[in-house]
């Protein structure tokens, strides 16, 4: 478990299941992810996140006083296999409060010390402007630009300090 100032990171586990759920089928959240998943596929990444793989991490993201729901954060293998990506899905009652920073900064600190990662990858629509500047906030910077899931992304990274 990670503790910020205002917010708890645990460890994503069958209480989490209705609020992520409710993530996956929010069309603001899922505005630059694709769009809204379906059930199935919402049950098989359900199951996938309660049973991660050694190289899959995931965490609920509550407010620390009222322990309400605010989103989720990752560690997963990027698309190029090398390293890993750090994700991240808030509510959007969570949104421009500066939560987001609050919780990629111990989730990157967990990557580079804890899993002695030499670098880590995060990924976003460049026209996700508000995940860009949260990106870069953190430290992180633009490396390069792809077309993937049919939209250009931009592929940001940081190393080891």
């Amino acid at each position: 478990m990670f503790v910020t100032e205002r917010c708890y990171l645990r460890t994503f586990n069958h209480a989490d299941i209705t609020d992520v759920k409710n993530l996956f089928v929010n069309p603001d959240v899922r505005k630059y992810l694709g769009g809204i998943r379906d059930e199935a596929s919402i049950g098989e990444v359900m199951q996938s996140m309660l049973a991660p793989s050694d190289t899959d991490f995931y965490w609920a993201v509550r407010e620390r006083h009222t322990d309400s729901f605010i989103g989720l954060i990752s560690l997963n293998p990027h698309h190029d296999g090398l390293f890993l990506e750090v994700s991240y899905q808030l509510h959007p009652t969570w949104w421009g409060k500066g939560y987001g920073t609050e919780v990629v900064q111990p989730i990157i600190g967990y990557a580079f010390n804890e899993l002695n990662q030499e670098k880590l990858i995060a990924e976003t629509q460049t026209a996700n402007k508000a995940s860009r500047r949260l990106l870069e906030k953190v430290g992180m910077q633009l490396e390069s630009k792809v077309i993937r899931f049919g939209a250009e992304q931009a592929i940001y990274s940081m190393e080891r300090y």
